[in-house]
């Protein structure tokens, strides 16, 4: 995966690259402060409780009667989609999501393009399943950091055993995020920061996650951050990224061979069978991942990504 990684130097300062901001620490603790925060305010359902003005406390009263219905029908088939989607680990297909919700396919279908459109929801181009979307932050947030603790002693023996510095990064909006990393034990090294943001267009990263995407979600996320030339070798045109796209799912891994960073080089795998857009990848000076290695590497990564895919607590 090729995340905009820089050249570590022994002696050199280091700065963490320009994070828009929005540092996955951040956005995590917000959306769980604002989850906490509104679940705390709401009302609870059930039985009004109100002391009837008059009545002293423990004297006996009426009978609790039950509040009534104000339940909204389409509401409530809205929140059985999204706990069907919540407690799978596979995806769910549209046939299942129109049984739960008491749907015709032509409705359900109509209640997952709406959440989709909100990022709600995502459908998985190959499979054709449907999944949680990372418009829930909140939601999303258990997720993120079950696919932290399951991919960290992963990535530690990856590192170790490679000796270059492994990368575990998702897929957010248009834009690739590393969720986490570990940082090779050399002096000079590839390396960016936990929360960094790059292009989807000149990573590892983001094309091992974006080959298997539908061509209509790759093109609505190059329409949104264009795609500039990061350094000469970038691939800058959509028919050449879609191109390699079609490589990289022929291949089962992607490569950033100086596209992304200078004398860089960088081979990434998806990681299937989880509930986020994510993929893992070994970053390194050209020099020291030749081109004669990258299948070799590509292979290990590949069973680290099955073996955070399989991780059961």
């Amino acid at each position: 995966m090729s995340v905009r990684p820089r050249l570590v130097s022994p002696n050199a300062n280091r700065r963490g690259r320009e994070n828009s901001g929005r540092g996955f620490g951040t956005l995590l603790e917000r959306s769980l402060h604002l989850q906490k925060s509104r679940t705390s305010t709401l009302p609870k359902p059930g039985f009004h409780t109100a002391r009837p003005v008059g009545r002293e406390p423990g004297e006996p009263g009426p009978v609790e009667q039950p509040d009534r219905d104000y339940t909204v029908r389409a509401v409530d088939r809205v929140c059985a989609v999204l706990n069907l989607l919540q407690d799978s680990i596979e995806g769910v297909s549209l046939a299942t999501v129109a049984e739960a919700a008491e749907l015709p396919k032509s409705s359900a279908f109509r209640y997952l393009w709406t959440l989709e459109t909100h990022r709600y929801v995502e459908r998985d181009g190959v499979s054709g399943l449907y999944r949680l979307g990372l418009g829930f932050a909140g939601m999303q947030s258990r997720h993120l950091e079950l696919l932290r603790h399951r991919a960290r002693p992963v990535l530690e023996a990856l590192r170790d055993e490679l000796g270059e510095t492994i990368n575990l990064g998702i897929l957010d909006g248009s834009s690739i995020i590393y969720l986490d990393l570990v940082e090779s034990k050399r002096g000079v090294r590839m390396a960016a920061k936990g929360g960094d943001r790059d292009p989807i267009h000149s990573t590892a990263l983001g094309k091992a996650i974006a080959a298997f995407l539908t061509e209509a979600e790759v093109l609505a996320a190059l329409e949104h951050s264009g795609m500039p030339a990061v350094t000469p070798q970038t691939i800058t045109t959509v028919p050449g990224y879609l191109k390699e796209l079609a490589k990289v799912r022929r291949l089962g891994y992607a490569v950033d061979d100086a596209e992304n960073e200078v004398d860089g080089r960088c081979v990434a795998v998806p990681i299937q069978g989880t509930l986020l857009p994510a993929a893992l990848s070994v970053s390194a000076p050209a020099s020291r991942l030749p081109v004669q290695d990258i299948e070799r590497v590509a292979s290990r990564l590949r069973e680290a990504a099955t073996e955070i895919a399989r991780y059961r607590d």
